[in-house]
């Protein structure tokens, strides 16, 4: 099977709903001429034209307020954030109008829109562009949220994210778009909603999602360095989350380490805990263990990034804990 950019997997849902589909269109800063800030639509706007592939200007309200306009009108946009930070200034737009709209109107109006862009630490961007906002807006009815991992999962959930009639805030990484993967020529939809295990595992189920899945599979592979055996389970969407798939895998395993580039309170590792002792307690052979970013903004420096953000190094001890190994 061929491997491919986590772009160009990106690029190729899109790509392919609007030629499937007229009523799909992309807006966003930089998209077209530019060929997006991270080359994902890169070639689009040659393909589509200035009516389907959008330049907007620097004002992620605005442009936001007309995606949901036009999907409220038949449209289906694809809207790109450059960064998920920029979207606080558009979040009035995408929770009091996107998710709200289908429960204000009495069922009268879908929304079907997709908000995409980079979430998380990328590097020395500091505070203010390095936040991670999945469980901010999985806390908002009305939405559906994505986290892709790998170039076969991003393009699959992308495409299904397009087709559905509801808002979905879809999340990618800046660190990511260069990853490659398999991912087939022939078309295929992943259902948002379904985790998958990309690790079968005996001794200690780790749940993550994201970029973050990186940090999991490494410290897997040191683990099974000293006989431990880690079930990892990705996510890929935090609403709805899964929670069959993760139930099911520590009724197996008896143990639980949840991964989360999110800062503690609040986090999706959180709803997990809460679910898990509620309907699974008796299969707990010891506590569930978080690794979080720590409670502190992100700084510049990539030693300090480095001590904050979740390493293999805090995952291996984690696990180690749960095994009763440290």
């Amino acid at each position: 099977m061929r491997e491919i950019q986590f772009r160009e997997a990106l690029r190729e849902a899109m790509s392919e709903e609007m030629r499937r589909d007229p009523k799909v269109l992309l807006m966003g800063e930089e998209v077209a001429e530019y060929n997006g800030a991270y080359k994902v639509s890169q070639g689009m706007l040659d393909e589509f034209g200035a009516d389907r592939v959008i330049d907007t200007p620097i004002s992620e309200l605005g442009f936001a307020g007309v995606g949901v306009g036009a999907a409220m009108n038949g449209i289906r946009p694809i809207v790109e954030f450059m960064t998920f930070n920029f979207s606080l200034v558009a979040i009035d737009q995408v929770i009091n109008s996107a998710a709200k709209m289908l429960s204000m109107s009495g069922g009268q109006f879908n929304v079907p829109i997709v908000f995409r862009g980079p979430t998380g630490n990328a590097g020395m961007l500091s505070s203010q562009h390095s936040q991670n906002f999945e469980n901010w807006y999985a806390n908002t009815p009305g939405l559906k949220v994505v986290v892709p991992f790998t170039p076969y999962d991003a393009k699959g959930l992308l495409k299904s994210a397009i087709r559905d009639n509801d808002p979905v805030i879809f999340m990618e990484s800046e660190l990511m778009y260069g990853d490659k993967g398999e991912v087939p020529t022939e078309e295929y939809l992943i259902p948002i909603g379904s985790a998958d295990i990309k690790r079968n595992g005996s001794d200690v189920t780790i749940v993550s999602f994201g970029k973050i899945m990186k940090v999991v599979i490494a410290a897997a592979q040191e683990l099974e360095k000293e006989g431990i055996s880690a079930e990892i389970i990705d996510l890929r969407s935090v609403r709805p989350i899964d929670y069959t798939t993760v139930v099911e895998s520590v009724k197996k395993t008896n143990r639980l380490v949840i991964v989360e580039e999110a800062w503690p309170l609040s986090a999706i590792s959180s709803e997990i805990t809460y679910h898990i002792q509620k309907y699974a307690f008796d299969y707990l052979d010891a506590p569930i263990h978080r690794v979080n970013s720590l409670d502190v903004p992100l700084p510049y420096a990539p030693t300090l990034i480095d001590a904050i953000l979740p390493n293999v190094e805090r995952t291996v001890k984690a696990v180690k804990a749960v095994m009763y190994r440290n």
